[in-house]
């Protein structure tokens, strides 16, 4: 049985003083769940102030992104070691919003991935196809490439350490959603291209979210699907009453 999971992408939003602020009307409100792992990303400046508000809870903390390198002259960037430094637990890899605006590929996203797990982070990488791909019938190719690319040359031993999360781009902050058949058939073709690069145990194994405007009123129906692990939420992570109501799903 897979532990479900559900991670917050808060992506460019709040100060630190507003992630203390919501800490401190979220915890009471998931303080008796222990069905599933929570997960927070919130912007780096507040990473250290997320670890803090949070420690002896349940709850882990994710970098939205890392640089591959671990130090250098990279002006701007954040390696996975100064993510692991602010205790952080998981790093988003590969979200669409990166893919779209900063030019990442798959290649990139192979190579933090790396990076991440040399820095003992658990890597949250995410595949996802766009509309007019989608409504090309390209979604299984344009799958089996992210996949493909973005894990290159792991051993089943790093595949076992990773988190898949399915983001239909023609679904984040638009108000879409995947219907939870949809998001479930994706799910299950994501495991047959692990079962063929890796095995069926693996497989089997692998946890996938589905990320793509989930919100308190369709995380039931996505979370009764078998092969939905749990969720990536954008904006109704941001609310401390909103995201508890998915966590308690």
């Amino acid at each position: 049985m897979r532990r479900p999971v559900i991670a917050g992408n808060w992506k460019m939003f709040k100060t630190q003083g507003e992630t203390l602020a919501f800490f401190e009307a979220f915890k009471p409100l998931v303080a008796g769940t222990t069905s599933c792992d929570i997960i927070v990303a919130p912007p780096y400046t507040s990473l250290s102030v997320a670890v803090e508000a949070t420690r002896g809870t349940h709850i882990s903390i994710a970098a939205q992104d890392a640089y591959w390198e671990p130090e250098g002259a990279f002006t701007g960037e954040i390696s996975m070691r100064m993510v692991a430094d602010t205790g952080s637990r998981f790093v988003i890899i590969g979200h669409s919003e990166r893919r779209q605006y900063f030019a990442e590929s798959d290649t990139s996203v192979n190579r933090r991935v790396k990076a991440a797990l040399v820095a003992n982070l658990t890597p949250i990488v995410c595949v996802g196809e766009s509309l007019a791909e989608r409504e090309a019938n390209h979604t299984q190719s344009i799958l089996k490439r992210q996949f493909e690319g973005g894990l290159h040359a792991l051993t089943n031993e790093d595949f076992s350490r990773i988190l898949l999360a399915y983001e239909p781009v023609w679904a984040i902050g638009t108000g879409k959603t995947a219907t939870p058949e949809i998001a479930a058939e994706v799910h299950e073709y994501l495991r047959s291209l692990a079962a063929a690069r890796f095995s069926s145990e693996q497989a089997s194994a692998i946890r996938i979210l589905y990320g793509g405007s989930v919100k308190p009123d369709n995380i039931k129906g996505l979370m009764a699907q078998a092969e939905i692990d749990g969720a990536l939420v954008g904006g109704a992570s941001l609310d401390a009453k909103s995201f508890a109501a998915i966590v308690n799903f």
